[in-house]
């Protein structure tokens, strides 16, 4: 029996072997395996994504999260020596200056110039935070920033990928549309547009919202107690359109159905920042770990995560703690795929 007041980090532990870890996307996208948990009993389903309008409804509405990743890792070199840098961007701060991570780390001092691409890009560190992390000014030789940077820039993918992406539209949801983020919202590359035009054909409804996702979903929870973690912040946009369908699709009685942590997240923070949903945008650091209340959420579609990290443990607040880890080991008995490229479940 958890206890919610004395959570631990490794409460959330579980054991995956290696070779469980996708390391590359199904074709189609649409073809990985779905667990189906009932969110009442925690009885679980076999069956494949492509069969996921079998537990929709008509009068149903998913919202998903349509922040597009950044090729964000460059490689350049010291202007003045040739000598290898990486850079990360993992925030925009004002136009072409930008947060970012950079190794060696020694090499990026204020002052200190960079280029990129055979000077396409060229950079200056302006700023050393407080954590290490720096803020460059970027340059650009011709054309706009984000022009050169979807030339000559790599997917930032998971430490836990370490097979080269042949395509980077694969790590991109098919409705991606506003460039920002430094990692996919992974439970949304499953989808297809025939399926997500099948979906609506039904009557189920489909809504938009932004979350760009940080780099912070990739840092592990250090803290031994859970309460302890602080989260990384993040930011959001929740239009008006997706505000109406949520509050007709609860004042109809229908499900509104969270496609990832992330939508889920701008969905929970904005019902706790005002107590309502409506049209808004911000930032937020919401942390949602078992003894959350749900103030929207009817139902999520999500991947498998990480053992200890922040994202089991918003699984486990919707899905309960026990029904949570007994999931999860069923999932490596039967040898689901995990973590970004892997399979998904649907909690209802």
């Amino acid at each position: 029996m958890l206890d919610i007041n004395n959570m631990k980090r490794s409460d959330f532990y579980y054991d995956l072997p290696q070779e469980l870890i996708a390391q590359t996307p199904v074709e189609p996208r649409n073809a990985s395996r779905l667990l189906k948990i009932d969110r009442r009993t925690g009885e679980c389903t076999h069956d494949r994504f492509y069969n996921l309008q079998q537990y929709l409804k008509k009068g149903d509405l998913l919202v998903v999260n349509d922040s597009r990743v950044l090729p964000a890792r460059i490689y350049g070199e010291k202007a003045d020596n040739g000598s290898f840098i990486e850079f990360l961007l993992v925030e925009q701060r004002e136009e072409n200056v930008w947060e970012i991570l950079c190794r060696p780390g020694k090499k990026a001092k204020v002052g200190t110039r960079f280029k990129f691409g055979g000077g396409l890009l060229e950079a200056e560190i302006v700023e050393v935070l407080e954590d290490g992390n720096r803020v460059a000014r970027f340059e650009c030789e011709r054309g706009s920033f984000f022009a050169a940077l979807d030339q000559i820039g790599q997917m930032p993918l998971p430490p836990y990928i370490t097979e080269k992406l042949k395509d980077k539209e694969r790590y991109q949801t098919v409705y991606s549309n506003e460039l920002g983020s430094s990692a996919a919202p992974t439970a949304g590359l499953h989808f297809t547009k025939e399926q997500l035009r099948d979906i609506e054909a039904m009557g189920v409804n489909i809504g938009y919202v932004t979350l760009h996702v940080g780099l912070g979903t990739f840092r592990p929870v250090k803290e031994d107690m859970v309460l302890d973690h602080k989260m990384h912040r993040e930011h959001y946009e929740l239009p008006e359109r997706t505000a109406r369908l949520i509050n007709e699709t609860k004042a109809n009685g229908g499900r509104v159905i969270a496609v990832g942590t992330t939508s889920c997240r701008t969905l929970e923070s904005v019902a706790t920042f005002f107590g309502q949903i409506r049209p808004c945008e911000g930032y937020t650091d919401i942390f949602i770990y078992p003894g959350y209340e749900f103030k929207v959420l009817d139902g999520l579609i999500t991947n498998f995560h990480l053992p200890e990290s922040t994202l089991i443990m918003l699984v486990s607040a919707f899905l309960g703690y026990d029904k949570t880890m007994n999931a999860y080991k069923t999932a490596v008995e039967e040898k689901y795929r995990f973590f970004s490229f892997g399979d998904s479940m649907f909690i209802s």
